[in-house]
């Protein structure tokens, strides 16, 4: 995959396909975390998540949507190299206020005010109308922690790398743009995550 910070020349998108084919959980990430209690809190992130969108599918009608919060998560660890705990939970979590039952005080009191913290970060505001819900969240986005737009950049990644049509390429290319040009680099982690979103975009373009 690509190293953080070094922009080499962009892999077809057909070869990245088949490198990051995650449906299930990567072993490998277990791996990543080594005390138990750590283990422990990402396995209750990942079950938690997948009763929260039991019901939710990806946009081909057919893939359970869990499948993409997991493959945000082993996108962060594997991608851009980044294996804090509480990141990764958060990445695993990162659509659950938003598009299920759960609220802020469910993830406070599972999980902790780091990762409840981050997941609103990555939270729209539904009662707002759509632009102005779109204007506050990318303001909001821009000042969150680095944590968090991290995990927008995974988010962003692997809604590009999943896009099943080219219109549909099209637009996450374009959602990933906007996010590429708030997610700041004030970290070495941000700088390689961005140069791999920049890398598989241009390899969507060749």
């Amino acid at each position: 995959m690509y190293e953080q910070g070094n922009v080499s020349a962009p892999k077809s998108l057909k070869r990245l396909r088949k490198e990051v084919q995650w449906t299930e959980l990567d072993p490998d990430l277990w791996a990543l975390v080594e005390q138990p209690e750590s283990r422990r809190a990402i396995r209750e992130a990942i079950s938690f998540a997948a009763r929260e969108h039991r019901h939710h599918k990806r946009k081909d009608g057919e893939t359970p949507y869990v499948a993409h919060v997991m493959r945000v998560a082993m996108t962060v660890a594997h991608v851009f190299g980044v294996q804090d705990i509480k990141t990764l939970t958060a990445a695993v979590l990162h659509d659950t206020i938003e598009d299920t039952g759960t609220d802020y005080d469910d993830l406070l009191e599972q999980f902790g005010k780091e990762v409840a913290d981050l997941v609103v970060c990555l939270t729209k505001d539904p009662r707002m109308v759509e632009e102005e819900r779109e204007e506050e969240y990318f303001e909001g986005l821009a000042r969150a922690p680095w944590q968090a737009r991290l995990i927008k950049l995974a988010d962003s990644y692997d809604n590009v790398l999943d896009s099943s049509t080219s219109k549909v390429r099209t637009k996450a290319a374009a959602k990933a743009r906007k996010i590429l040009e708030i997610a700041g680099d004030d970290r070495p982690e941000l700088a390689g995550a961005k140069a791999a979103l920049e890398g598989l975009i241009a390899a969507m373009e060749s």
